[in-house]
């Protein structure tokens, strides 16, 4: 059986495969179990394989990569277009085989092992903040309840609630200050669990060759540094900074027609957690940005006094995006902008 090119609709028990020979004839069109999926591939020539980037599709690319398979991942909304007809399993799979094979498709890179262990621990990080954040919003709401008002700030309620709970005549009563005791506790681990996953970064930034390069850039602190480095890897998928900065979301939006271009507010394409902490690290060089005279300062200065804060702090990260990208690329150091070349 001579594939040349195999579509694989991934999912959790039952994979759909699509396979077609040179000559665009389809000559395979079946289902695998999950136990079946690399016998079957090891038993057949090496040949192009597509696949969407969804969950489990890092790990099967490395796996069908072992057994000398070429591997290309797609992002699904660029798979959609090719879907004919009702939307099903063997449909999926045909669009996916077709799609690969476009020449300007465009692929997600194969994450390696160290790149999703140092993603983990920022997804972690991520939902104990959320779940940091409900608790303390159930906390002021509850106080609210009974008279009592809080600040918004995680710190402020640290600092609030011994206070309280010591405060005899605030009119609470013994069991609510047992249930906010219970409360207060719940914020004390989530607080030691973020400063965990925080320790961990810190050490993995510290450690990494990469990691250490992009902490130069001002604005790039080691919580941004290794979720870069575990996004985008050696920046190889990119063939420039403004494709990368695109990826991001921090370029304007297109609507333009008949040779009249028209740009939008930035796109907020890609990785919304990356642009976040882009632009929050941004924000903390341009509150600084007024007591420096060196070249990036003056111009931030300068951009700040024609435009708003917030358009100087996104081209700040955008500008950072880039530099990111040339560094990672092409394994090369920070240099500031007042020292030559």
């Amino acid at each position: 059986m001579n594939i040349k090119r195999v579509g694989i609709d991934l999912a959790k028990d039952v994979f759909q495969i699509h396979g077609v020979d040179s000559q665009e004839k389809v000559i395979v069109r079946k289902q695998l179990r999950r136990s079946q999926m690399l016998a079957y591939f090891g038993k057949i020539q090496p040949c192009l394989i597509g696949m969407e980037a969804c969950g489990g599709a890092h790990y099967w690319a490395r796996e069908l990569q072992k057994q000398g398979h070429t591997v290309k991942l797609m992002a699904p909304q660029f798979v959609k277009p090719y879907v004919k007809s009702n939307k099903n399993d063997a449909n999926d799979a045909e669009a996916i085989c077709e799609a690969v094979a476009r020449p300007t498709m465009r692929f997600v890179a194969i994450k390696t092992l160290a790149q999703q262990d140092i993603q983990a621990i920022h997804r972690i990080r991520s939902e104990l903040i959320r779940h940091r954040t409900a608790k303390v919003n159930q906390i002021r709401g509850l106080l609210a309840e009974y008279g009592l008002t809080v600040g918004r700030r995680v710190d402020v309620l640290r600092t609030a609630l011994p206070l309280l709970l010591e405060d005899a005549i605030n009119g609470l009563t013994l069991d609510f200050r047992m249930l906010l005791e219970d409360l207060r506790q719940d914020l004390v681990q989530l607080d030691q669990r973020v400063d965990d996953m925080d320790a961990k970064i810190k050490l993995l930034a510290s450690s990494h060759s990469e990691a250490k390069r992009l902490l130069a850039i001002p604005g790039i602190g080691p919580i941004t540094a290794t979720a870069l480095i575990c996004a985008i890897g050696d920046g190889s998928q990119f063939k420039r900074g403004r494709d990368f900065a695109a990826w991001l979301g921090l370029t304007p939006k297109q609507h333009s027609s008949g040779g009249k271009e028209r740009l939008l507010g930035i796109s907020k394409r890609g990785d919304s957690y990356l642009r976040t902490l882009l632009i929050h690290g941004a924000r903390s060089v341009l509150r600084v940005a007024g007591n420096k005279d060196d070249p990036r300062s003056r111009w931030l200065q300068s951009l700040c006094a024609r435009r708003n804060k917030n358009i100087a702090a996104v081209a700040l990260a955008n500008k950072n995006a880039r530099i990111v990208w040339a560094l990672i690329a092409r394994q090369t150091d920070f240099l500031p902008e007042a020292k030559p070349a």
